[in-house]
């Protein structure tokens, strides 16, 4: 199979941890006889310090024109204390996601039993946790127009606007995934308050009907963060909007006890992006000890999701868990005084690939 990714490794420790997924990526595609190619591109604070604009328009060229971006992070720290700044990196990654019409992101969270022991909830309420995020990534607040702030600047606004469409088409990826789970659908809003949730709610119930054989059960937004935390197996497929989705995805990323092992993928109109969904990190940029596997893992979604190249995806699974098994890990799961750099640790996964 023919394969062209772009590749943006963005800021921080993004270039560490996509690099070792690249190297995954290519000796998967050697071992299977898979013609790869790939161009690196820009995005996030490194695009602004070269080019003024966070998502550059030849980086937005190279992603039309490839069959799928791995991506690392972005954000950098000289942003995150200046309100003031007319351009900030995360401009960059809204950019990307409105331009490539990313309107899905999907994380999967599930404990491995190497690793239940770092989750802060006790064993017996996170073992089992196999559970589907899908968040809307491209409506709500994050877009809604008007906002903005009064001519004297003490009054702020934003505003929450959702089409029929852009849920539909959310609501219907949901029950798609969820007949290939275990068939449950619980759709998180706040219809008590919202008008926009009341809209979900209402688009959610008549799409319902069309999947009998799939149990559907609303929720709202403070329950559902509450019973994430207290029964997170009892989930399957949770959809919701963008604002909801981007705190609850978080919430639910600490069940598995590090943010270094959750990948993620988020479907588009153009492409699909595959990240993990953690953040720049830049305290350890450059420092080698950042934790590659969520990067690694989203390869292994990449090569499902993207090109149907479901036995490519589990080899990079079967990787990662020998590695921890044989604890080839960073500092943050390492369970003894032992720990490896991030170089070595995606070294350790390529030669299991290559010599499997």
């Amino acid at each position: 199979m023919k394969m062209n990714i772009a590749v943006l490794p963005g800021d921080g420790i993004g270039p560490e941890i996509v690099a070792t997924a690249l190297d995954a990526t290519i000796a998967v595609c050697e071992k299977y006889g898979h013609e790869l190619t790939y161009k690196h591109a820009l995005v996030g604070a490194c695009a602004i310090d070269a080019t003024g604009n966070p998502y550059p328009e030849e980086t937005h060229k190279i992603c039309m024109e490839s069959d799928a971006v791995l991506f690392g992070a972005i954000g950098d720290p000289k942003y995150d204390n200046n309100p003031s700044a007319k351009v900030r990196p995360e401009q960059g990654l809204l950019g990307m996601r409105k331009q490539l019409g990313l309107y899905a992101n999907i994380r999967p969270v599930s404990t491995m039993p190497q690793l239940i022991h770092k989750s802060p909830l006790r064993q017996d309420v996170v073992e089992g946790t196999d559970l589907m995020c899908i968040r809307e990534l491209t409506g709500g607040i994050y877009f809604g127009r008007p906002q903005g702030r009064s001519e004297d600047g003490n009054v702020a606004y934003d505003t929450c606007v959702y089409s029929r469409e852009e849920i539909d088409r959310i609501v219907r990826l949901a029950y798609t995934y969820a007949m290939q789970r275990r068939k449950k659908v619980t759709v998180v809003d706040k219809a008590n308050v919202l008008c926009t949730s009341r809209m979900w709610r209402e688009v959610a119930q008549e799409i319902s009907k069309e999947y009998p054989e799939v149990e559907t059960e609303f929720m709202f937004v403070d329950n559902a963060a509450m019973q994430l935390v207290q029964w997170p197996s009892r989930f399957d497929v949770m959809v919701t909007e963008n604002m909801f989705g981007d705190i609850l995805t978080d919430e639910a990323s600490v069940i598995t006890g590090s943010l270094g092992m959750l990948p993620s993928a988020s479907v588009g109109l153009h492409t699909s992006v595959f990240e993990p969904i953690h953040g720049s990190y830049p305290q350890a940029a450059g420092k080698d000890i950042a934790n590659p596997l969520a990067t690694i893992l989203s390869a292994a979604l990449m090569f499902e999701y993207a090109f149907g190249l479901m036995e490519e995806g589990k080899l990079i699974r079967e990787a990662v868990s020998a590695s921890i098994d044989a604890g080839i890990v960073t500092v943050d799961i390492a369970q003894g005084e032992k720990s490896y750099k991030t170089s070595e640790v995606g070294k350790w996964i390529v030669d299991y690939i290559k010599n499997k």
